[in-house]
């Protein structure tokens, strides 16, 4: 259990924005295996969302079995965040989430996203407006601080607490850094005592339930958010909540639960974007759940160009017939071609953060941030 203001949580375990991704089939996904209880949004301008942008409203989009759900705004005009809050409060949210830590240009040229944290009384003001307005609890996810020379999260954590948010969710790198290096546990460390009652909720390289308990027990935060893992991983929340329970590994799921899952995320983006759409967004998401089933460059090359669900189980069928070849007499992998496990040694020094194996396995954005 996690108290976040007056929201009462049944797991620790969240699923944090992930641009592109989190959407409402996902999130029902990841819901419908376990484990997780809030999700949050990806995140939505908060004028678009004020100007009844189609786009914008298609992100917030929800359904009964989407509960708990946070949306996720970013802007940097009190005035407008606080209505586009007052919306999403509107829209059945039980939670608002504002994005301090997205690094890229377009969100921190505006004033959004990491930019929030170079300036701390602005930032401080902007939240307490958007808390005056709404009942459900506010949040803020952040980085660290713009760059190594300007470590501003535990400053900015104890101003919002002062503002009355109801929890942080602190990434462990720099603006700066954008996904390079690995997270600074320390870093998050530092944030969770800078405060005085509000929850601390660490992210940044949860890619395994052995990840997630060592930045609970070196950070002492309440609770671990997933992105990127989470997408690798869908079955990583209910995997990690058994092992914080018992401390048991659970086995990871077979061949057969994963083309099983592979099918219903792709008939959940059918039913909420309709199937021509659905079909070219779903483009971009089965080749993550191919990383895990052994040899897949067959079925990589050819659904990347799918176009209706019939083309899409024809190419499954191909491609199950295809692996055989890799597989033994009873389905299995053969040794030389199977996979290692979803596992990772964890570095010892708690100021540089756990290492993950399998961190070139998820895709981040190439070249300097500035870039982006």
């Amino acid at each position: 259990m996690i108290q976040l203001g007056s929201l009462r949580l049944k797991s620790n375990l969240f699923l944090s924005p992930l641009a592109g991704y989190t959407n409402l089939p996902f999130r029902r996904v990841v819901r419908e295996i376990g484990g997780v209880d809030l999700c949050t949004t990806d995140l939505v301008n908060a004028r678009s969302l004020l100007e009844r942008n189609p786009k914008a409203l298609k992100l917030i989009e929800s359904s009964t079995d989407d509960r708990p759900l946070s949306i996720q705004l970013f802007g940097a005009n009190p005035a407008e965040m606080r209505d586009a809050a007052r919306i999403c409060e509107d829209a059945g949210a039980m939670s608002v989430d504002i994005n301090m830590g997205c690094p890229v240009k377009k969100v921190c040229k505006v004033g959004g996203g990491s930019a929030m944290m170079t300036e701390l009384g602005k930032t401080q003001e902007l939240v307490h407006t958007m808390i005056q307005a709404v009942r459900i609890p506010v949040t803020a996810k952040m980085r660290l601080g713009w760059d190594d020379e300007n470590i501003t999260a535990p400053e900015l954590a104890k101003a919002l607490e002062e503002a009355g948010i109801a929890a942080v969710f602190v990434h462990g790198r720099t603006r700066a850094q954008g996904f390079s290096g690995v997270v600074s546990l320390n870093g998050i460390r530092k944030v969770v005592q800078a405060v005085r009652s509000i929850p601390v909720i660490g992210n940044g390289d949860v890619t395994t339930p052995a990840a997630a308990a060592q930045m609970l027990a070196i950070t002492g935060c309440a609770g671990v958010s997933a992105g990127r893992g989470a997408f690798y991983d869908p079955w990583l929340f209910r995997r990690t909540q058994h092992y914080l329970v018992s401390g048991e590994l659970q086995p990871e799921p077979s061949f057969e639960d994963r083309i099983q899952i592979l099918r219903r995320h792709l008939e959940l983006m059918v039913e909420v974007f309709g199937e021509a759409l659905g079909c070219v967004m779903f483009r971009k998401v089965a080749p993550w759940y191919a990383k895990r089933f052994g040899p897949a460059s067959e079925f990589n090359k050819k659904v990347v160009l799918m176009s209706s669900v019939a083309q899409f189980e024809a190419i499954l069928r191909d491609y199950q017939h295809w692996r055989r070849q890799f597989c033994d007499d009873s389905g299995e992998l053969l040794p030389r071609y199977r996979l290692a496990p979803m596992a990772r040694t964890c570095e010892d020094d708690s100021d540089s953060g756990p290492r993950s194996a399998l961190r070139e396995a998820i895709p981040v954005p190439r070249a300097p941030v500035e870039g982006w």
